[in-house]
């Protein structure tokens, strides 16, 4: 069954779910996964074969937990904007990892509040305009927060990336990354995250193609791509 995705042109969120659906179905699991969707972009989430859950916001890591451990056959995963997934649901984000819960949480970095307006979050970039910082995010003030560094620092992860989609062949490493994910919960090696560096043309206020290069020029610069912690192999 064919869904239409409502995100909006150019947004990165449709190239991470369709990914998503790419790496669930050759895994045999496009009808046994559900997802937890958080409060967002990511409400948009229906174009997948399995069941999605619309949690309450920030609430989506909270849930797949719950989930897991009523049906730990199903592959479960969060699919959360960075405000959902850390200012908002932080909490939640940081118990999951540190129960070590055998799911995957996917946040879509894209720096700003996408679905509410483009106000100013915890990955936005110093200098950067938002709604809330209209002069540009004080540089003598608090700087961006890295999630998936301190997740892997502190929590003994069983993996943790950093991914993007500005080009073919981040889009590549980023299904390689969902891959290795999907086999690390189908083995039940514990939490794992990747954070996914997006465009978000409409709040960012520029074209689809200077949003894709905002991305590869600046976005990446601050956040480094890569894999930051694959327990199986001692990285």
């Amino acid at each position: 069954m064919q869904r239409q995705l409502m995100f909006c042109p150019g947004c990165g969120h449709g190239i991470v779910v369709r990914v998503l659906c790419e790496v669930l179905e050759e895994k045999g699991l496009s009808n046994r996964n559900i997802i937890a969707a958080g409060v967002g972009c990511s409400c948009h989430l229906w174009a997948l074969d399995g069941d999605v859950l619309q949690c309450s916001h920030g609430r989506a890591a909270a849930a797949a937990r719950g989930i897991k451990s009523c049906r730990p056959e199903l592959f479960v995963a969060t699919y959360q904007g960075d405000g959902d997934g850390y200012v908002i649901g932080i909490e939640h984000t940081i118990n999951a990892a540190y129960q070590k819960a055998n799911i995957l949480m996917i946040t879509i970095n894209n720096s700003n509040f996408g679905m509410t307006g483009g106000q100013m979050a915890w990955t936005t970039l110093p200098g950067q305009v938002t709604a809330t910082s209209p002069y540009g995010r004080p540089l003598d003030g608090p700087l961006p927060i890295h999630v998936p560094e301190m997740v892997a620092s502190d929590f003994d992860p069983a993996f943790v990336a950093r991914a993007s989609v500005h080009n073919a062949a981040e889009i590549r490493k980023l299904k390689k990354y969902m891959e290795r994910a999907v086999e690390a919960q189908m083995n039940n090696e514990g939490f794992c995250m990747i954070e996914v560096c997006c465009p978000c043309p409409t709040n960012w206020g520029m074209s689809v193609e200077k949003s894709y290069k905002h991305v590869e020029n600046k976005v990446t610069e601050f956040y480094t791509l890569g894999i930051i912690r694959d327990r199986e192999k001692g990285v």
